[in-house]
């Protein structure tokens, strides 16, 4: 008898595990892009179709990733205060409008360094034409010291921010020679303000707005 109390909460544990496995929910989650990555609980467990397992009285946020999609995420709880998850579950991936509205460009976040052969006045007045022609405010200008600089530009979409602004500095006088950088950041999140620092990144993108600003100063420029 002693002993059938002693082994019995090692009983009561086995039946509760049995139990709670018996009761598990299995979902066959699968996207519409077949090289798709999903995660389960932050967890990588496989691209295009897995099998999620939701044991008893526990809940499961599936997530799904792929470059030029925007994210989707779900939550599924088994247990007896949520709907019942269902046997399947398919996300149908939609465009990330962030990443079609900009391209990949070695000229974010880079010093560029332009020579020109065009007298200081002419070349500073080129500059503020071609740049005002792209970023509507300036937001400091100095002929003195050649160094120009545009106010941010955010732009928001469905699952990001992006800001972006132009900076100028004179590096040389002999021969006239400038720096010019496309500062290209985004947020991971839409309607950030320009002013959280703290939430932008350097992004390998930009625009496509202003990927030729560049390609128009050199020419316009030699």
């Amino acid at each position: 008898m002693k002993k059938f109390f002693k082994s019995f909460p090692l009983v009561l544990m086995l039946l509760l595990s049995v139990s709670s496995f018996a009761m598990k929910k299995t979902i066959v989650v699968s996207a519409s892009e077949p090289d798709a990555k999903i995660y389960k609980n932050g967890k990588f467990i496989g691209t295009g179709q897995v099998e999620i397992v939701i044991v008893s009285n526990s809940c499961a946020t599936i997530e799904v990733r792929k470059i030029g999609y925007l994210t989707q995420k779900v939550k599924f709880c088994n247990n007896k205060y949520s709907a019942k998850p269902p046997k399947a579950y398919f996300f149908e991936m939609i465009r990330d409008d962030s990443y079609d509205a900009s391209i990949r460009s070695d000229i974010a976040n880079n010093d560029i360094e332009l020579k020109t052969s065009k007298s200081e006045d002419e070349a500073w007045k080129l500059i503020n034409q071609i740049v005002t022609s792209y970023f509507d405010v300036i937001e400091i200008t100095d002929k003195e010291t050649g160094y120009l600089r545009t106010a941010w530009v955010a732009q928001s979409f469905k699952q990001n921010t992006i800001r972006t602004r132009f900076i100028v500095k004179e590096a040389s006088t002999n021969p006239l020679t400038y720096k010019m950088k496309l500062v290209s950041e985004y947020s991971g999140a839409p309607g950030t303000s320009i002013k959280r620092d703290e939430q932008y990144r350097e992004w390998d993108r930009v625009l496509r707005k202003y990927a030729n600003i560049i390609s128009e100063l050199t020419t316009r420029l030699k």
